[in-house]
Order: structure tokens, then C-alpha cells, then sequence
């Protein structure tokens, strides 16, 4: 039943109806270059991802060994933010880091 004055319709009624969906998710990746050095990407997980120092090196050793290194799964909107935002760091700081996302 709907309130006739505001269009309020009982919770009851509403919980059939929608269903919420968790947004997509996007990991981002660091990858390795000849040039960043390993100090800068753990900066960078510092600073930008939140991470530890041990876990930045942790990323880093993954970034320098295996070419990539996950820094985190975000929502679509905070993950092109925080790659946009390395790239202006890394342009800034003279290096040519890359740092990308994608679905999971």
C-alpha cells in the first residue's frame, strides 16, 4: 500500500522489487620500466595506495620480477583517480611510470 500523500510505499513492498549491486571493481597495476627507480614506486604505494612500507616493497619486488604489481581493487571512479594521480606524480617527478586498471 502507498501513502496517498508522499508515494511512500512499505519496506515489505520495496524488498522484492530492487536488488543492490556492488559497483564493478578495477584492480590497478604498476608496471616496470627501465627508468622509475624502486624508491619512487614505494613512494608511490605509500603516498597514493595507503600501503605499508613492507607491503610497498612487497609490490614493488612483484612490479620489478614479474613486470606488474597490483596496488589495490577500487571502485571505477577511485581507480582512474589514483592512476591519473600517479601519472601527474610520476610526470612531475621526471619518471615515466605506468600505471593502469582493469576489471575484474
Amino acid at each position: 500500500m502507498s501513502d496517498p500523500f508522499t508515494g511512500d510505499r512499505f519496506e515489505s513492498e520495496l524488498l522484492g522489487e530492487h536488488e543492490v549491486k556492488e559497483p564493478r571493481k578495477y584492480k590497478v597495476l604498476l608496471h616496470n620500466d627501465d627508468y622509475t627507480t624502486m624508491d619512487f614506486v614505494v613512494e608511490i604505494l605509500v603516498r597514493v595506495f595507503r600501503k605499508t612500507e613492507a607491503q610497498a616493497t612487497a609490490i614493488m619486488l612483484s612490479v620489478h620480477n614479474q613486470g606488474y604489481g597490483v596496488c589495490g581493487t577500487f571502485t571505477a571512479e577511485v581507480a582512474e583517480t589514483k592512476v591519473d594521480l600517479v601519472h601527474r606524480l610520476a610526470k612531475s617527478a621526471g619518471f615515466p611510470l605506468k600505471c593502469s586498471m582493469e576489471g575484474e
